[in-house]
């Protein structure tokens, strides 16, 4: 190697170094701001107007954050960006929504994405007021959302708050301090509440579109209950396939169908109708729900599955439009239920729960814990 290499090197090396003490020495200064002369105007005119404004207003009188104030009204949290504080928000400009694909923000502005609005705007906002000054060359951040941000600092010049860039710092408020973004921050995870998919027929209807259904809409039209799941509702329907319906004797099916046993028949179908729309979200891990029969069924949920009584839901909420369907394996039996068959067997609510239960699966409760939470309350 040549002799002079090394030296040549070290110059080079003293040179980087000078120039980064100059780029850092003033870490007040250390975010070079990228926007333009009005943009940088419209920021620092609206903090330095001396009017104490809070976070949102400072937002508002800058004009690049029609979007993110949107966002922040659509979420309900105005009233805590206005609050006391001190509170640093990473504001993503319009520019950084634009980046966006429309149709998510559209959704993200929607009613039933409100949460997870929420979610995402508090994503961005950290409790106390952090200046460029007050950052170290890489940490994390916890943000009000509950998870962290990763800052770091690059070549003196450049904050990267995740994958965003930090394209104005310090704009002050009087209850924090704002730092524009130009990349909107999206935390780990983060999914939208899917779309509702339209129903476009009753109870009724959507069963007999579905299939699998045929015995409960035959038993249905034989109770005259038709017309009753049919009406405005809303209605929650725990509805039997016809899998279901074949653990049980044909002979038991077929008397539950003549006009002498409609009574029976009727309690029998009520058993399984709750008034309301209960989606399966709305549920909590235990509770026992009256039926229109009078009774009440037992709901819980057991390691990834829906179980009412010893009845598993294998398919949820099937929206109709006055109401909604779930998919149960097994007939509910009413406790005290019984039928005589033309023959003059007598089938008893044991008869018929023992019936039901005696192909358990494995992912199905315990046989004690169902017989202590399950079983159908008196």
């Amino acid at each position: 190697m040549n002799r002079k290499t090394p030296r040549i090197l070290l110059i080079g090396l003293l040179a980087l170094l000078v120039g980064a003490v100059g780029c850092s020495s003033d870490d007040a200064t250390i975010l070079a701001p990228t926007t333009d002369d009005k943009t940088e105007a419209n920021l620092f005119e609206a903090a330095e107007a001396g009017d104490g404004s809070d976070i949102v207003d400072t937002a508002i009188d800058a004009g690049i954050f029609t979007t993110l104030v949107a966002a922040v009204q659509a979420a309900e949290l105005e009233d805590a960006l206005r609050g006391d504080g001190p509170l640093t928000v990473f504001a993503p400009n319009d520019d950084a929504f634009a980046k966006l694909d429309p149709d998510f923000v559209a959704q993200l502005l929607e009613p039933r994405n409100q949460e997870k609005l929420q979610e995402l705007l508090l994503y961005h906002v950290v409790a106390g007021e952090i200046y460029a000054g007050d950052l170290r060359w890489f940490q994390f951040t916890e943000t009000m959302q509950g998870q962290y941000l990763w800052i770091r600092k690059l070549w003196g010049s450049i904050v990267k708050v995740n994958n965003a860039r930090v394209i104005s710092a310090d704009i002050a408020a009087s209850n924090g301090v704002i730092h524009v973004i130009d990349t909107v921050l999206v935390p780990r995870g983060f999914e939208l509440v899917p779309e509702e998919p339209t129903p476009t027929g009753d109870i009724v209807d959507t069963a007999i579109a579905a299939g699998g259904f045929e015995t409960l809409v035959a038993a249905a039209q034989a109770a005259e209950l038709v017309d009753a799941l049919r009406g405005d509702g809303p209605l929650t329907v725990f509805a039997p396939t016809d899998a279901a319906f074949g653990k049980l004797p044909q002979e038991l099916i077929d008397a539950l169908l003549l006009p002498e046993n409609q009574g029976a028949l009727q309690e029998l179908l009520l058993y399984h109708v709750v008034a309301g729309r209960v989606l399966a979200g709305d549920l909590d891990y235990y509770q026992r729900v009256e039926t229109l029969q009078g009774s009440r069924v037992a709901i819980v949920k057991w390691f990834g599955n829906v179980w009412v009584n010893f009845s598993r839901v294998t398919t949820a909420d099937v929206l109709a439009t006055n109401g909604v369907i779930h998919v149960i394996d097994r007939v509910l039996i009413p406790r005290g239920f019984s039928v005589q068959t033309t023959s003059g067997s007598v089938y008893t609510a044991k008869d018929l729960e023992d019936m039901v239960t005696r192909d358990y699966r494995s992912e199905s409760p315990p046989r004690e814990f169902q017989l202590e939470y399950l079983a159908p309350a008196k």
